[in-house]
């Protein structure tokens, strides 16, 4: 077996000696910054005269969000009496309020507590009941939601915002007019109670912010999971996991990027954990500039958007990566400028991957993660030449190891189960003394995620353990399925899962959606025959309009059983 083992009886870690890019440290200071208050401090003093985000065309510096995120922290310390440590909700999309709000919140000594503006009543009450929340930031279009279940919650303060708020005087007024009364997108909601943001930062401004001393222990996020299982948890996310995951994200794609100003295109959401690390916290440390897309789906309106600027770099899920592929105009776009291209939250396919490289003529790098590691815990080398189909190698300072159900170490290239250590990952989850047993041995976090290691130190997922399908006793991964499948030129999209079977316990349904109707059946099994073993080729086809997806695009398999 390749993995060697030291005098201490402890496994080195092959892909520091075989496959590390040149220029990427194999350990990073995760006390680089006392905490995300610092790091935001030194930088909007640093860039303050550079752009921080973009929204709908409406810019904000470095020095302006700075200004306004004090002015918020104040508002929330003095006028709303919140103390270091109480928790903090938002419930809004990807707008310049967040950022404001996010960093007001952070330097304030709170714990933020990202919500998901599509939640249904009963999600918001759990999340808002279990965090403790005290007070919460919300979009109006969502407010009806809150309505329904404040009185069940420890919410105290209620703030409003509207989409056009920080748009400036007249675009906002017409931004915000559109939405409610055109669009009808605000439903009729009663908080009468609630205070409007922009009156929330007009008060902070006249208020002195006293400074809060916080510590790489302090919590920084209540992050809740997916809810895979059962209602979702809180993974509590300190000062310090999130700085060390940021410097490690930056010491994996600095020698891609520089700090003379880069923008990237942040169409997921920062509730999100992928984007809030890789977009927002990661290029705050180099200067850059996020464009920040408040509604993806709306896909004309993006392209549209993207062919207005210059990007350097962009984040997305395979759905979206897709999704772009396939909209009109987007080929037409410069893309001579991309350094980067992320992908993460899910698998990338193969066919996404290589059609990325062809219409954009930049590689599609591929991140591995997980909201318990805050979240990145392997990213494809930045030199890598095209898409392997592996998650690439651990980030510095990370640890990886295959374990097998005996509680063994798995040989090398066999499946297992992946386990991670490393200074981003999570203290637990927040009240479940028993589900963060589960999870965290000696402080390694056991993933739930099947995966193996090659001689180079590449891991490549095979699949989640929850997803498995299990055919006559062999092991069928959903992922692999999807893939075959998606390399049909007719197909847009295609989710695999196992249904019940007399004779061999379960057997493979797929559903998919198809570009034109004139697909059938037939043809799609025959294409997975010439692909697949006999025992992975789906039985069962169904077509849908669309599939049910999360926040972030990822297919909802749990949705089609």
């Amino acid at each position: 077996m390749l993995k060697n083992i030291n005098e201490e009886g402890i496994v080195e870690k092959v892909w520091l000696e075989k496959s590390y890019p040149p220029g990427v440290p194999f350990d990073i200071n995760p006390d680089k910054y006392p905490s995300l208050a610092a790091m935001f401090t030194k930088y909007t003093s640093q860039y303050s005269d550079r752009t921080a985000f973009i929204n709908m065309g409406a810019e904000i510096s470095y020095a302006e969000l700075a200004e306004q995120s004090t002015a918020f922290a104040a508002y929330l310390q003095q006028d709303l009496g919140l103390k270091k440590g109480e928790k903090f909700a938002i419930m809004v999309p990807n707008t310049l309020q967040y950022p404001i709000a996010l960093f007001g919140a952070l330097i304030a000594g709170l714990t933020v507590v990202n919500v998901n503006p599509l939640y249904t009543a009963r999600e918001l009450e759990h999340q808002l009941k279990d965090s403790g929340a005290k007070a919460i930031l919300i979009i109006e279009n969502f407010a009806k939601t809150l309505e329904k279940i404040i009185t069940k919650t420890p919410v105290e303060h209620v703030i409003m915002t509207s989409l056009g708020d920080r748009l400036g005087l007249v675009k906002g007024k017409v931004v915000n007019a559109v939405v409610k009364y055109v669009k009808k997108m605000v439903p009729a909601f009663n908080l009468p109670d609630a205070i409007r943001f922009n009156t929330a930062l007009a008060k902070g401004k006249k208020l002195a912010f006293t400074p809060v001393e916080i510590g790489g222990d302090d919590l920084a996020f209540l992050q809740y999971t997916g809810g895979t299982t059962g209602l979702s948890k809180g993974a509590m996310l300190t000062h310090r996991n999130m700085v060390a995951n940021l410097e490690q994200a930056k010491a994996a794609i600095k020698p891609l990027l520089d700090d003379d100003g880069e923008l990237v295109v942040t169409a997921l959401p920062l509730y999100h954990i992928f984007a809030l690390t890789a977009n927002c916290l990661t290029f705050i440390t180099l200067g850059g500039t996020n464009l920040l897309i408040t509604n993806p789906r709306d896909m004309p309106a993006f392209v549209k958007e993207l062919g207005k600027y210059t990007f350097t770099a962009i984040t997305g899920v395979n759905t979206l990566f897709n999704g772009l592929l396939n909209a009109p105009g987007f080929k037409d776009i410069n893309f001579s400028n991309l350094k980067m291209s992320l992908g993460g939250g899910m698998a990338v396919q193969r066919p996404v991957a290589e059609r990325w490289e062809k219409v954009t003529g930049s590689r599609l790098l591929e991140g591995y993660g997980l909201t318990e590691c805050a979240p990145m815990v392997s990213l494809s080398p930045y030199n890598q030449e095209s898409y392997n189909g592996t998650i690439g190698l651990p980030a510095p300072s990370t640890d990886i190891k295959i374990m097998l159900e005996d509680g063994s170490e798995a040989p090398l290239g066999e499946p297992g189960e992946m386990w991670v250590k490393g200074p981003q990952v999570m203290k637990g989850y927040y009240n479940r003394e028993e589900a963060t047993a589960e999870i965290l041995t000696d402080g390694w976090l056991a993933t739930g995620d099947i995966a193996s290691m090659d001689e180079q130190g590449f891991f490549k997922i095979v699949d989640r353990k929850k997803d498995m399908i299990i055919v006559s006793g062999f092991n069928v991964f959903p992922n692999e399925i999807e893939e075959v499948v998606m390399m049909h030129d007719g197909v847009v999209e295609a989710a695999a899962i196992g249904v019940p079977h007399d004779a061999s316990g379960e057997m493979v349904k797929i559903f998919v959606v198809v570009k034109q109707d004139d697909l059938d059946e037939k043809t799609l099994i025959k294409h997975c025959r010439e692909n697949l073993t006999n025992y992975k080729v789906p039985k069962l086809v169904e077509f849908r309009d669309e599939l049910p997806k999360t926040n972030v695009g990822k297919i909802l398999r749990r949705e089609l059983r």
